[in-house]
């Protein structure tokens, strides 16, 4: 039984009355994602010389396209961290040769971020091994399981935006 369900369980025994499909539905929700990013993603990153985060900033400069680079905000919008987050994640990738801060042609004052000829070997190899990965943690789920996850969590987060 999971964390959730047994959660689920004592407040059904303890307080009939309330629904505890919510609670159960989002501790779910937690624990898998938790579960996957310390025990599947983390150590993966590890491998890799790499922090979550600083995959996020690689992985977003090289689906950019080229010339895989983006403004220090643009990295921030697509990677939903905070910019202090974003200022030590690239601070940290800056330091390992994977990125340099550039002067942004269209704006003077500001810089943007490209990813060096070794960021982009390192990403571009460990792509393919992170895809690999993915899969080995979804293979308990069918395409069809797959399709009516991404279906009904892409109704969730639709629905939190209004």
């Amino acid at each position: 039984m999971d964390r959730a369900q047994l959660a689920a369980n004592q407040w059904q025994k303890e307080w009939p009355e309330i629904n505890g499909l919510p609670m159960l539905t989002l501790g779910r929700l937690a624990e898998v994602a938790a579960r996957i990013m310390q025990k599947e993603m983390e150590p993966f990153f590890a491998q890799h010389d790499l922090h979550a985060g600083e995959f996020d900033v690689l992985a977003t400069l090289r689906r950019s396209g080229k010339p895989y680079a983006l403004t220090p905000t643009q990295l921030y919008e697509a990677t939903m961290v905070s910019s202090g987050g974003m200022t030590n994640r690239i601070d940290r990738l800056e330091k390992s040769g994977l990125v340099e801060r550039q002067k942004n042609p269209n704006d003077r004052r500001g810089v943007i971020v490209a990813l060096t000829k070794l960021g982009y070997e390192k990403i571009t190899h460990i792509i393919p091994l992170h895809i690999k990965n993915e899969e080995r943690i979804l293979a308990c789920l069918s395409n069809e399981d797959l399709n009516q996850l991404n279906h009904l969590t892409k109704k969730l987060l639709d629905g939190l935006q209004t």
